[in-house]
């Protein structure tokens, strides 16, 4: 994602073909990198990680506001250009790496929290998502990525309406979600077929409502959507009936589109008890 070099200016790519199974677009604005890294707002002592730097467009400009920063780069290729391009910063690491398999918290070890900023392909940006979501405010304190457009519109949605679904309910459950601005395809070189967008993810050290079991969370938000043209009725039969839904001031006639991230909290909290109690 590195920005063009005079070097460069018949290369858009710096002479490295972007390969479409890592998903590589490179990002060539430098009004976006600007207004991504006005957003991460980066500070003097912050730990901050990078997924997919790419060419290191805002790698630079994260290096020369805080001057340490652990980038985690899947393409073997582009890490030789990294390290040479930065070999300025001695607080600069790159890890070749796959970051769905990567050890968050052994990178932390037993400094501040991680501030983590990322470009992620469509491919692996939910179970991503899922994994980071999973350490918990005292391994990562904010997230920055650029997604497509409607990933993050599933991620923000509001119940009621057709983006809200299970990525919707289980990232809200773990953090403050804000979509920052959309990044045109005129911004990338090779240009995607998609609109990307900024958001920040920002993990909750309290959730708003307390699941006693994130686990049996997770399953019966995962269930409820797995028909979500079907009622609660349905959809949870034999997980949860519909007298005990009722009970719960929630009417089992209900699609799970319609259910907020409160009332999921109150249903997998009694299917919990009542898992317990068998």
């Amino acid at each position: 994602m590195s920005k063009p070099t005079q070097g460069e200016a018949l290369s858009p790519t710096g002479g490295h073909r972007a390969r479409k199974r890592f998903g590589q677009n490179f990002l060539r604005d430098g009004n976006i990198i600007a207004r991504i890294v006005s957003s991460i707002r980066p500070k003097q002592g912050d730990r901050l990680v990078e997924i997919g730097p790419g060419q290191g467009a805002i790698t630079e400009q994260l290096l020369e506001a805080v001057g340490q920063l652990d980038a985690i780069e899947l393409d073997r290729d582009l890490v030789p250009g990294l390290r040479t391009q930065f070999f300025n910063y001695p607080d600069f690491h790159v890890h070749q790496a796959d970051a769905l398999n990567f050890d968050f918290n052994e990178l932390k070890g037993t400094g501040p929290a991680l501030r983590v900023v990322g470009n992620l392909p469509y491919n692996i940006s939910t179970p991503l998502i899922f994994k980071l979501l999973s350490f918990g405010a005292d391994t990562i304190s904010d997230m920055h990525f650029m997604l497509q457009k409607e990933v993050v519109e599933r991620l923000a949605a509001r119940p009621g309406t057709g983006d809200w679904g299970r990525l919707s309910v289980m990232a809200q459950y773990h953090c403050r979600v804000e979509s920052l601005f959309v990044v045109p395809p005129e911004a990338f070189v090779p240009r995607p077929k998609v609109d990307s967008m900024i958001v920040r993810l920002t993990p909750r050290r309290d959730p708003e409502f307390k699941a006693n079991d994130l686990d049996a969370l997770a399953a019966v938000v995962r269930q409820a959507f797995s028909q979500r043209r079907k009622t609660l009725r349905n959809t949870l039969k034999g997980w949860v009936d519909g007298e005990t839904l009722s009970a719960l001031d929630i009417d089992p006639a209900r699609r799970p589109e319609t259910v907020t991230l409160e009332e999921f909290v109150r249903i997998s909290n009694r299917y919990s008890e009542q898992q317990e109690a068998q």
